[in-house]
C-alpha cells in the first residue's frame, strides 16, 4: 500500500513575526506543499493564545485552496461544540461548491483553548460550561451535509438549502481518544488520530477498524494518523532545531502559549529548567532526523496504527528550516512527480 503524505499546518507564530506574517508563511507553504505533491493540506483551530494564528480554518481553507491546484484542503478540525452545526454545514457546503472536490470536514470535540477564553467563545453565558452534546451535533451536522435529516425533523428543510449543492466536503472525525474511535467506527467516517497528542493510539486505531461499520459513507475503514515531524539534512541539525517547538509545548502545558523561541535561546531556557535538550522529551513522540532516518521512523508508525496516510506537523522557528523539511521528506517519498511511494505494508 502507498504511503500518503499531507500536512497538518497550525500556523505556528515565531518569536519577532507578527500574527498577519504567520498567516502569510502559512499560504507561502501551502504554496510549496501544493509544488512538492502532498495529498492534503489541514489547518487547525486554536483560540486566545500567542503561539498559532489560526483560529478560524474556515477562513484558511479558501484562501489556500484558491492558491493550490492538486492539493485537498481542509480542517484539521473544526471545534464543533462552539457552533451551530447548520451553520458548518453552509459553511463548508460553501467551500465545496467553490472549490468541488478538493474540501475535507475534519471535526473535533476539544476546544482548542482553555476554558476562560472557551467560555469567552460561548454565545450563552448563563451557565459556566456548555451542555457536552457532541454525538448529536455530529449527527446534525452529517444530517444536513448528506439530507439524510428525518423528514418530520424541525431542520430537514434546510438540507436541501445549502449553498453549494451538490458538491459537499468529506467529512473526517478527528480525535486523540478510544471515545473518538468508537463514533468514527459508528458513523463510518475516516479517522484521524492525532499521535502528536497521545503517542500510544495504535490500539485506538486498531479498534476503529474492528468495529467500522462499512457501507454507511465508506466502503472500509480509512486511518491517517498525524504526527510532529522535523527532517534536515542530519539527525544534529533536526534536533537542534527541534528545541524551538519543545519549549514552545511546553509553555503550553503550563498555561502560558508564547511565541516559538528560535533554538539557541531555546536550548538555554531548556538548560535552566534542568531539562537535557539532547534527549526527547517524556510523554511524546517526536520523529527526527536525516530523510531516510524520518522515512523509516513515518513507515513504522504508519503499520502500527494501519494507517494508509500520515499528516505531517512541523513546527520550527525558521520559516525556511520548516519549509526545508517538507522539501526533504517529499523528496525521499518521491512525492514531485505527484506519485506517493512508500515500503510500508500498513493495512487498513
Amino acid at each position: 500500500m502507498d504511503l500518503k503524505l499531507s500536512v497538518l499546518d497550525q500556523t505556528p507564530v515565531p518569536e519577532g513575526v507578527s500574527g498577519s506574517e504567520a498567516l502569510q508563511q502559512t499560504l507561502d507553504l501551502a504554496r510549496h506543499a501544493d509544488a512538492l505533491g502532498y495529498h492534503r493540506y489541514w489547518v487547525s483551530e486554536h483560540h486566545g493564545g500567542l503561539s498559532v494564528a489560526g483560529p478560524a480554518p474556515e477562513a484558511l481553507v479558501p484562501a489556500i485552496a484558491s492558491i493550490t491546484s492538486r492539493l485537498r484542503v481542509g480542517s484539521g478540525g473544526v471545534m464543533l461544540p462552539h457552533y451551530s452545526p447548520f451553520k458548518v454545514a453552509e459553511q463548508f457546503s460553501l467551500l465545496a461548491g467553490l472549490f468541488p472536490g478538493r474540501i475535507d470536514l475534519g471535526l473535533g470535540r476539544a476546544s482548542g483553548t482553555d476554558a476562560l477564553t472557551a467560555f469567552a467563545l460561548q454565545r450563552d453565558r448563563t451557565s459556566q460550561a456548555m451542555h457536552d452534546d457532541f454525538p448529536a451535533q455530529l449527527g446534525e451536522l452529517l444530517g444536513y451535509l448528506e439530507n439524510t435529516l428525518p423528514s418530520n425533523h424541525a431542520f430537514a428543510r434546510l438540507a436541501t438549502s445549502l449553498p453549494g449543492l451538490p458538491e459537499a466536503p468529506t467529512p473526517w472525525l478527528l480525535g486523540s481518544s478510544p471515545q473518538s474511535g468508537i463514533w468514527a467506527a459508528e458513523l463510518g467516517l475516516p479517522y484521524a488520530f492525532a499521535d502528536f497528542i497521545n503517542p500510544k493510539g495504535e490500539l485506538i486505531a486498531k479498534s476503529y477498524v474492528n468495529e467500522f461499520q462499512p457501507g454507511r459513507r465508506l466502503d472500509a475503514a480509512e486511518v491517517a494518523v498525524a504526527a510532529w515531524v522535523l527532517v534536515a539534512d542530519t539527525a544534529e541539525e533536526a534536533q537542534f532545531l527541534s528545541l524551538s517547538h519543545r519549549v514552545g509545548m511546553n509553555a503550553l502545558r503550563r498555561g502560558r502559549p508564547m511565541p516559538f523561541f528560535p533554538p539557541e535561546k531555546a536550548e538555554k531556557m531548556l538548560r535552566a529548567e534542568g531539562e537535557d535538550p539532547t534527549k526527547p522529551p517524556p510523554g511524546r513522540r517526536m520523529i527526527l532526523g536525516t530523510p531516510s532516518q524520518v522515512r523509516e521512523q513515518l513507515e513504522d508508525l504508519a503499520r502500527g496504527y494501519g494507517a494508509s496516510e500520515v499528516i505531517v506537523v512541523t513546527i520550527t522557528h525558521d520559516h525556511e528550516a520548516r519549509k526545508r523539511s517538507y522539501e526533504l521528506l517529499a523528496t525521499e517519498f518521491a512525492l514531485e512527480s505527484g506519485t506517493r511511494v512508500a515500503s510500508t505494508n500498513a493495512a487498513a
